[in-house]
C-alpha cells in the first residue's frame, strides 16, 4: 500500500507517520510506500521498512500537487493547512492553503484515469458558528464565522460532492480542539488550550487570554491520529452519504481544565497561569462551537479520552518523557 500524508511537518502529521511507520500496515494491509509532503520537509520516520519519499512544496501549485499524486497513492491523508488565527489574518494565504490547495489535489484526482483512492480530510469545529444547539450533531448546517472555518467549510463540500459523484472515496473528520500539542506555539487561535498546560507543566508562566468559563471540546494527539486511521479504514457503505463527521471528545471549561492540571501536577503548577485578557483570541472563541453529539462517531467506532486528566496525562507520557517540572 502506498500512503500519502499532506502536512506532514505539522504536529500531528508527524505522530500520524510515526504511527504508521511503527506499525508498516494500515486497513490491514502493508505499508510498502510513504510519500510525506509539507511546504517544510518532513522528517524521515524511524524504522520504516518500506520506501520513504519527502518532499516540499504548496498543494495550490499544479506541479507539486501532480508529484503527489504522480504514484497513485492508495489512501492520502490531506492535512496540510494554515491555522485559524493566521487564517484569519492573512487571508489570501488562508484560501491558499487551506481552499486552494485542497481543490487542486482533488480535481487532480478526479481527471486522473481509473484513480479513486480513500481521502482522509483533517477538518475542524470551526466550520460551525454560532447560535448553537445545545450539543452539535454531523447534520447541523455550517455557518462558519471565521476564514479558516469557511476554507474547511468549502472543502467538506468538494469531498462530500466528489465522493458522491465517485471521482474520490472521501470522509472528512472534523477535529475538536487539539491539546495538548507539544512544542512551541503556533498562530493557532486555540493555541492557548494547550499553552495554559504545557508551559505550566515545563515550568513557565503560561497566559489565559479569555476568561476561564470558555467551554470548548478537547481530544489529545494520539486520539486524533487515532480518528485519522480509523477513518482510513472505514467502508463507505457504513458512513453513508453525510461523509463529514464530528469527532469525539471531552468537553469542559477552562477552570475545569486548571482543576485537572491541579489534580494531576499540583497547585504550584496550576498556578504558573495568568490571565492576561486579548479581545482578538477572545471575539474568535466566542464563535466557536463547545459541545458536539458524538453518538454517530461512536457508533462508527471512534473513540478519544475519558477526561481532561487523561489528556494531560497522555501529554506527560507522550511529549515530557512521563516527567514534568513540579
Amino acid at each position: 500500500m502506498h500512503v500519502l500524508v499532506t502536512g506532514a511537518a505539522s504536529m500531528v502529521g508527524t505522530k500520524l507517520v510515526a504511527r504508521l511507520a511503527t506499525d508498516q500496515s494500515l486497513c490491514g494491509q502493508e505499508i510498502d510506500r510513504l510519500t510525506l509532503l509539507d511546504v517544510v520537509t518532513p522528517d524521515h520516520p524511524q524504522g520504516f521498512g518500506g520506501a520513504c519519499e519527502t518532499a516540499v512544496g504548496d498543494l495550490s501549485d499544479q506541479t507539486t500537487s501532480e508529484a503527489a499524486i504522480s504514484g497513485r497513492p492508495d489512501v492520502i491523508f490531506h492535512l496540510a493547512a494554515v491555522v485559524s488565527g493566521e487564517a484569519e489574518l492573512d487571508f489570501e494565504k488562508g484560501m491558499r492553503a487551506n481552499f486552494d490547495g485542497s481543490r487542486r489535489l482533488f480535481d487532480l484526482i478526479r481527471t486522473a484515469p481509473d484513480y479513486r483512492p480513500r481521502v482522509v480530510f483533517a477538518s475542524s469545529i470551526a466550520v460551525f458558528g454560532a447560535p448553537f444547539p445545545d450539543a452539535i450533531a454531523d447534520d447541523f448546517a455550517p455557518t462558519p464565522l471565521t476564514s479558516y472555518g469557511t476554507q474547511k467549510a468549502m472543502t467538506e463540500l468538494l469531498l462530500a460532492d466528489y465522493t458522491r459523484r465517485g471521482f474520490l472515496d472521501g470522509i472528512g473528520i472534523r477535529l475538536p480542539n487539539i491539546a495538548v500539542r507539544p512544542g512551541l506555539p503556533n498562530k493557532a487561535a486555540s493555541g492557548f488550550f494547550s499553552s495554559i498546560i504545557r508551559e505550566p507543566l515545563a515550568g513557565a508562566e503560561a497566559l489565559l487570554p479569555v476568561e476561564d468559563t470558555a467551554l470548548q471540546t478537547h481530544a489529545s494527539p494520539r486520539a486524533a491520529v487515532g480518528f485519522l486511521i480509523h477513518a482510513a479504514g472505514l467502508k463507505a457503505t457504513s458512513v453513508g452519504p453525510r461523509v463529514n463527521l464530528n469527532m469525539p471528545g471531552v468537553c469542559c471549561t477552562i477552570s475545569e481544565q486548571l482543576d485537572a492540571l491541579r489534580r494531576v501536577a499540583g497547585d504550584k503548577v496550576a498556578s504558573r497561569v495568568r490571565h492576561a485578557p486579548d479581545p482578538f483570541v477572545a471575539r474568535m472563541v466566542a464563535g466557536w462551537p463547545s459541545r458536539f453529539d458524538p453518538r454517530r462517531a461512536h457508533a462508527l467506532g471512534f473513540s478519544g479520552e475519558r477526561d481532561f486528566e487523561e489528556i494531560i496525562r497522555v501529554h506527560i507520557e507522550d511529549d515530557l518523557g512521563g516527567q514534568y517540572v513540579s
